[in-house]
């Protein structure tokens, strides 16, 4: 169920609610439900999955229909929840769990990666958007300092320490599960072990990506200083 590789990197909506919010309904009561109501004497094995990915799932549905158009990581995140009900529905060996959770930031970073040896690196697609950045401030300065070009370059770098990031995300997502979802997809043990994944995903996984995209941004802020005189604050458009 975990799907923190793709929710950081979503862009904020129009009515953009509390992270606090979002935290509660697409993580802490959809382990809460599966640990806790799986029993049969309880709901029972799928009546508690379904009902604990149905809060993400609306989550995301509402979150995909506010946006204008259609947004690649919101739907990426829809369909990584599909794949874990599947996966529970099906009864499939859990070992597919642990694919599924590494295949989601695995897709992503080679994205990332492949795009640092095109003209356009992800990261400057990403950041460098006249929505985002004053973008023709920002070339003007480093065309008259001369630093155009070594600019591109650092946005390279960047692009491949974003994959570095995808790339941790795919090897903890793959390990985590692969320890603690041991059980057989269907029974309660399976559910209660996908809640624990659910709420260990993120310290384990989703906090530690969220500062290695923050050193990112630091490396980005720190060069838009160094080679064009702007202040982050400059730079943004606010």
């Amino acid at each position: 169920m975990p799907t923190h590789g793709t929710k950081s990197l979503m862009p904020p909506t129009t009515t953009r609610s509390s992270p606090w919010v979002e935290l509660l309904i697409t993580l802490l009561i959809p382990a809460f439900i599966l640990m806790q109501l799986s029993d049969p004497q309880r709901l029972g094995p799928v009546h508690a999955l379904l009902l604990a990915l149905a809060f993400p799932l609306g989550w995301g549905t509402r979150d995909l229909l506010a946006r204008r158009g259609v947004n690649f990581f919101a739907v990426l995140g829809l369909i990584s929840i599909l794949l874990t009900g599947g996966i529970g529905l099906l009864q499939l060996d859990a070992r597919w769990l642990a694919v599924k959770e590494a295949a989601i930031p695995g897709v992503l970073g080679l994205i990332v990666v492949g795009s640092a040896f095109t003209r356009r690196p992800l990261v400057r697609s990403i950041l460098m958007s006249p929505a985002i950045m004053h973008v023709e401030r920002i070339e003007e300065s480093l065309t008259q300092r001369g630093n155009l070009a070594a600019f591109e370059a650092r946005l390279r770098t960047a692009t491949w320490m974003l994959g570095g990031a995808f790339l941790f995300s795919t090897v903890m997502n793959y390990l985590l599960a692969r320890w603690i979802v041991v059980s057989p997809a269907g029974s309660a043990e399976f559910n209660q072990e996908l809640g624990r994944l659910t709420l260990l995903s993120y310290p384990v996984i989703a906090l530690p990506s969220m500062l290695m995209m923050a050193a990112v941004l630091y490396y980005l802020a720190r060069a838009l200083r160094e080679m064009a005189g702007l202040q982050w604050t400059e730079a943004l458009r606010l």
